[in-house]
C-alpha cells in the first residue's frame, strides 16, 4: 500500500467515524482503521461517496497508507484503550511523526503520554474535541495540546475541519504544552455542567414557583435564546422542554427519570480546582447536585422532612418573576464562566503552559457545548486586558451582574422562601458576595487552626507569621 492519506483515524466508533468523514469532507484523504474490521469496510461502503478514504485492515497496514510526517489520530475511549492503542502504534512510528490523542483523557494521562513518546521522538497531541458526533461530523471546537512544531503539522488540518465562528474564524488553536488541551477541554466540560445545572434550577423555578407548563417554559427559553443568554443549551432546552412523548402524550420531561447521570469530566474539573487552591463551587455545586439526584433512596427516606409548600404566584407576579430568573441565570452564567477562566489561569501558571484566555474564548464560541453569544465579549474583553484576573473585574460585566443583583437575590430569597433547592444560583451569588466583601470570617478560621493545631497566623497590622499562646496569659510569639 503507497503512502497516499493525509492523515488517519482508527477507532471507528460514532465519534471517530464522524471525524473521519469529517476530514474527507474537506478534500483530505483519510486512512481509516478499527479493531473490527466490517465496520471499517462499512464505512468505507457507506460513506466512501464523501472523500477520498483508504481502508486498513491492519496496524502495518494503517501507518503504510500514511504520508511522512505521519498524522494519526486515535478516537477510542480513555484510559487503558487508549495506552493500549499507542502501545500499538507508537513501535511503527518515525521521529517526527504525529500521535493524536480525540478522547477525553484525563490531563495528567496526556502530560504522561507525551513526555514518554517525546523521548521517543514522536509527537503526542492531547486534542480536547468538543460537539458530539454532529460536531464531530460538521465542526467540532478542538482543542490541541502538545508542541508548537506538532501543531505546524497539524494545525492546518485541524482549522479546516473545526466548527468556524460568524466572523470566519476557526474554533481551535494551540492551547499550550502537553495536556493543556485536555485540561482546558476538561474546564469546558465542568462549565457546561454548571450551565446545565442553572439552566436546570431557572426551569425548576418557572415550574414550581411561576406555575408554567412545559410548553410554556419552552416558549420562554426561546425568548431568552433571542437576547443575552443565546446559547446552545438554551436553544435545546427549549427544544426538550417543548418535545411531547409519543407513548403517553404527556410533556417529555415528566415522562424521564428524575435522576442525571454523568462521566467523571465535571468531577475531575472539581478535583483539580481543589489541588490548585481554586473555588469553582458553581461547578462543585452541579456535580453534587447530579450526585443527589442518583441517590433515589436517601430522598424517599427524606421525602416527609418538614418544609413549606410551593404555592404558585399569580399571572402578573409570575411574568415578573420570570424576568428576574432571566436575570439570575444570566448573573450565575457569568460566575460560572469566571470560575472556569480562573481555573484555566491557575492551571497555565501551575503547569507553565502560557494559555490565551482569549484564544480559548474564540474558539468556544462555535461547535462546542458551551457556544454562546456572550464569549465572543469575553474573548474582547481578555484580548483588551490579557493581564485580567477575573471576568467580574471587566467593566461591561461588572456592570451588567451589578444590574442583575437585586433580581438574582430577590429570586435566591424567593426560592428558599418556598423551598425550591437552588445550589447553582446561591452558590454563584455567595461566591459574587465573597469576592466583594471587605472582609471574610477567614480571620475566625485561621484563628481558630492556631489555637487547636499552632498553624500560626498573619496579622493585618504588621509583617511576620504569629502563634498565640492559648493557655496561660495567652502571650504571642513570632513564629519566623
Amino acid at each position: 500500500m503507497s503512502a497516499t492519506a493525509q492523515i488517519g483515524v482508527t477507532g471507528l466508533a460514532v465519534m471517530g467515524r464522524n471525524l473521519a468523514r469529517n476530514f474527507a469532507r474537506n478534500g483530505f484523504t483519510v486512512a481509516v482503521h478499527n479493531r473490527t474490521e466490517s465496520r471499517t469496510e462499512a464505512l468505507v461502503e457507506e460513506f466512501g461517496g464523501e472523500g477520498s478514504f483508504v481502508a486498513a485492515h491492519s496496524p502495518e497496514e494503517f501507518v503504510r497508507a500514511l504520508e511522512r510526517p505521519r498524522r494519526l489520530v486515535v478516537m477510542v475511549k480513555a484510559g487503558e484503550p487508549t495506552d493500549a492503542v499507542i502501545q500499538e502504534f507508537a513501535p511503527l512510528l518515525d521521529e517526527g511523526d504525529v500521535i493524536i490523542d480525540g478522547g477525553n483523557a484525563h490531563f495528567e494521562d496526556t502530560r504522561r503520554r507525551e513526555k514518554e513518546l517525546r523521548e521517543r521522538g514522536i509527537h503526542f497531541v492531547g486534542a480536547g474535541i468538543s460537539g458530539g458526533e454532529e460536531g464531530a461530523l460538521n465542526g467540532p471546537s478542538i482543542m490541541p495540546g502538545g508542541s508548537a512544531e506538532s501543531y505546524e503539522s497539524l494545525g492546518p488540518m485541524l482549522e479546516r475541519i473545526a466548527a468556524k465562528a460568524e466572523d470566519g474564524t476557526p474554533c481551535t488553536a494551540h492551547i499550550g504544552p502537553d495536556g493543556a488541551g485536555h485540561f482546558v477541554k476538561m474546564v469546558h466540560n465542568g462549565i457546561e455542567y454548571a450551565d446545565m445545572q442553572l439552566i436546570a434550577e431557572a426551569y425548576d423555578l418557572l415550574r414550581a414557583v411561576a406555575g408554567y407548563s412545559p410548553a410554556k417554559i419552552a416558549e420562554t427559553f426561546r425568548g431568552w435564546n433571542t437576547g443575552r443568554l443565546d446559547s446552545y443549551l438554551i436553544e435545546i432546552t427549549a427544544e426538550v422542554l417543548a418535545h411531547t412523548d409519543a407513548a403517553t402524550g404527556r410533556p417529555f420531561v415528566d415522562i424521564v427519570q428524575d435522576r442525571a447521570e454523568q462521566k467523571g469530566t465535571g468531577r475531575w474539573t472539581v478535583q483539580i480546582a481543589l489541588d490548585l487552591g481554586v473555588p469553582v463551587s458553581g461547578i462543585a455545586e452541579a456535580v453534587f447536585a447530579r450526585s443527589l439526584s442518583g441517590h433515589t433512596d436517601l430522598r424517599e427516606a427524606a421525602r416527609d422532612l418538614a418544609g413549606p409548600t410551593v404555592t404558585p404566584l399569580g399571572e402578573s407576579e409570575a411574568a415578573a418573576f420570570a424576568d428576574r430568573v432571566e436575570q439570575a441565570l444570566y448573573a450565575s452564567k457569568i460566575v460560572s464562566y469566571t470560575q472556569g477562566f480562573h481555573q484555566i489561569r491557575a492551571g497555565s501558571e501551575a503547569y507553565d503552559w502560557d494559555i490565551d484566555l482569549g484564544a480559548v474564548a474564540s474558539i468556544w464560541r462555535a461547535g462546542c457545548i458551551i457556544r454562546a453569544a456572550f464569549l465572543d465579549r469575553i474573548r474582547a474583553a481578555y484580548d483588551a486586558q490579557p493581564g485580567l484576573l477575573s471576568l467580574l473585574s471587566d467593566k461591561q460585566f461588572a456592570e451588567e451582574i451589578g444590574a442583575a443583583q437585586d433580581d438574582w437575590r430577590a429570586v435566591v430569597a424567593e426560592a428558599v422562601r418556598q423551598g425550591v433547592p437552588t445550589p447553582g444560583f446561591a452558590a454563584a451569588l455567595s461566591y459574587y458576595d465573597g469576592l466583594r466583601a471587605d472582609r471574610l470570617p477567614a480571620a475566625l478560621t485561621q484563628g481558630q487552626r492556631d489555637f487547636f493545631g499552632a498553624h500560626t497566623y498573619r496579622r493585618s497590622d504588621r509583617e511576620g507569621s504569629f502563634h498565640t499562646l492559648w493557655g496561660g496569659d495567652r502571650s504571642e510569639v513570632e513564629a519566623g
